[in-house]
């Protein structure tokens, strides 16, 4: 079957998914949305639609994350006026109420309504765009996230999906390569390598048998960037991989995915099989010369194995290590072979790229660093989810505009980004753009896109020892250089954080870091001393505080703290008391409370619960 019919096929099922009946529910049940209830939410609507005999009139529809995490579950109701209502934390019990009152009465419940759309707009979430957190962001890579029906290809289709691989099919192979340097598009996995160069490389590599891997292998702490854009629009990401293997001249693909992500991966197996039954895997795609297939390796959750050497040493079946280099993975990779691996974002870019071409690309962005990135924004702040912006946009838009600020207006002290590999970035530089270049001037890093707020109730010196415990415990082990330093450092910011460090170890600290980031084998050693390098270079006066004073300034390293309530501030409401897992408060009702100092863990929850801020710390 031609191309133009198979789009002609998917637009009538576009038309019919989205104007076929005059009510509609779209319901965001990626994993997030699941983990607050969507599932519940599903049935709760297909029982209450059945009951009052409009399941006829009803189309009730899955889709991806829209990226709010915050405000899920996330509900948007059509009504039979055509106006498009965004619904949050929307819970089974108020589902009854949802559909008396929207879908039979007509009349939509805009005082609970995230955002209301007028008329037939139905390009992705624009129509959304009065939402605080939609405003400044540009939708490349997560374009169909939360718009379609995640597992029906002809949805993808129709939205301009496979355009790109037909697109590339009418291109020679180089000129495909050509078009992606063009685009100024970087790897998204974190070392942010110009894509089409990367290609170019495997493309001149000689061999018959080539291949291109999809990096899915997401392990950072707060990130899900990869897992939400695959649960919510898998074939943006197979169809770049598809033009990927064009492009090089492969024809196998594997896609590594940590098996964690169940529900990723059971779209990608359903997509792959879509693909086949389309005629865009196997022999002669779109009735072309070129033969591609896609196989799924699944991840068994070790760090190391995001790095490529050690990702290709799994898929061949060995223990994930990373291996020197050269010969790089375009020279030989997996099996021997000429390689080429790009991450999930990368992938979701190019077949956007080779639809609507390098120089629409080129519009977003900056001169070095084009395009858009997803973020994965998470810890104190008000509006945590998945976001993607323009590259080059403030910080400060990101963390005040999109992500409404710190909760309980407490003040914004740094941003960890990049992952645990990353590094820490002061307040101080909240208008810096974030793109590349000016990440790595603060000591930081893109990465693959993690990105945690903390505030001022944070302790760097515990930030950097949480970040180290991690990327120590990750450590393959292979070279000195990463599994002693990260146990070194480890190893003293717990002394620190226990008040046992003195302040020539501040010097020791640094030499090390520098070491490990000279003379480790992969990227996992040569930037996990970023978050205490980066501290120490924003932060050394809390590690001061720590090692002269035995202090944590701010109230966190339990060895160095007491807490206290001030008999002119407490109410005696008992809410410390009640929350106190030990019975460590004492008091009456109405009447001031007491801390037994030496019951008391330290753990803080009874700071937490108070509502008058009559815990102090000391």
């Amino acid at each position: 079957m031609s191309f133009k019919k198979i789009q002609e096929q998917a637009n009538l099922e576009w038309e019919q998914f989205t104007r076929s009946k005059p009510l509609r529910v779209l319901i965001g049940s990626a994993t997030c949305g699941r983990a607050a209830g969507s599932m519940e939410v599903m049935q709760a609507f297909e029982d209450e639609l059945n009951k009052r005999s409009l399941t006829a009139q009803t189309g009730v529809h899955e889709v991806g994350c829209l990226g709010m995490c915050y405000a899920e579950v996330l509900v948007e109701l059509t009504g039979a006026d055509g106006r498009r209502v965004l619904y949050e934390g929307v819970g089974p019990g108020f589902v009854p109420t949802l559909v008396e009152s929207h879908l039979v009465e007509g009349n939509p419940l805009l005082d609970k309504a995230m955002a209301v759309m007028e008329g037939e707009d139905l390009e992705g979430v624009a129509h959304f765009s009065q939402l605080p957190n939609i405003q400044h962001q540009v939708r490349v890579v997560m374009r169909n996230c939360g718009v379609i029906d995640p597992a029906r290809v002809n949805h993808y289709i129709a939205r301009g999906g496979y355009s790109g691989m037909h697109r590339a099919l009418s291109m020679t192979p180089d000129q495909v390569v050509s078009e992606m340097t063009a685009s100024g598009l970087r790897g998204r996995g974190g070392a942010g390598f110009p894509t089409g160069v990367k290609w170019g490389f495997a493309r001149k590599s000689p061999g018959d048998v080539k291949y291109v891997i999809c990096n899915a292998d997401e392990g950072d702490p707060g990130a899900f960037m990869d897992r939400s854009v695959l649960e919510g629009d898998p074939h943006a990401v197979l169809e770049g991989l598809l033009i990927a293997g064009y492009a090089i001249g492969a024809s196998q693909g594997y896609v590594y995915c940590r098996a964690e992500y169940p529900l990723a991966i059971e779209r990608l197996e359903e997509a792959i099989e879509q693909m086949r039954e389309k005629g865009f895997l196997g022999e002669r795609v779109m009735d072309s010369s070129f033969s591609f297939d896609i196989k799924i390796k699944k991840g068994a959750g070790a760090f190391v194995c995001g790095e490529e050497t050690s990702l290709m040493q799994s898929i061949e079946g060995k223990r994930g290590m990373p291996r020197s280099r050269p010969p790089f993975p375009a020279v030989s990779g997996l099996f021997g072979r000429p390689t080429n691996i790009n991450n999930v974002e990368t992938l979701a870019s190019v077949s956007a790229i080779m639809e609507k071409g390098a120089q629409w690309y080129q519009g977003f962005g900056t001169e070095k660093s084009r395009g858009t990135k997803t973020f994965a924004l998470a810890g104190k702040i008000n509006r945590t989810g998945l976001i993607e912006v323009p590259m080059g946009i403030p910080l400060r838009t990101i963390i005040e505009d999109i992500g409404g600020g710190v909760p309980g207006g407490k003040k914004f002290k740094a941003v960890q980004t990049g992952g645990p590999s990353g590094g820490c970035v002061p307040a101080q530089f909240m208008d810096l753009p974030v793109d590349y270049e000016h990440l790595a001037e603060v000591g930081s890093i893109m990465g693959s896109g993690g990105m945690i707020v903390i505030d001022e109730e944070s302790c760097m010196v515990d930030v950097a020892r949480y970040f180290l415990t991690f990327t120590e415990n990750e450590s393959c082990g292979k070279c000195v250089p990463c599994r002693m330093g990260t146990q070194h450092l480890l190893k003293t910011l717990t002394d620190i954080t226990e008040g046992c460090a003195t302040p020539e170890q501040i010097g020791t600290m640094r030499k090390v870091g520098d070491s490990m980031k000279k003379a480790s084998l992969c990227g996992l050693g040569q930037t996990a001393p970023n978050p205490v390098l980066t501290t120490l270079r924003y932060f050394e006066d809390e590690y001061r505080a720590h090692m002269e004073d035995r202090k944590c300034p701010a109230g966190v390293c339990r060895a160095l703290i007491t807490f206290h309530i001030d008999p002119d501030t407490c109410t005696g409401c008992m809410a410390c008391a009640s929350a106190c897992p030990v019975d460590a408060i004492s008091g009456e009702k109405k009447k001031t409370h007491h801390i037994d100092q030496d019951l008391c863990i330290r753990c803080g929850s009874c700071r937490q619960a108070c509502k008058f801020n009559a815990v102090v710390v000391n």
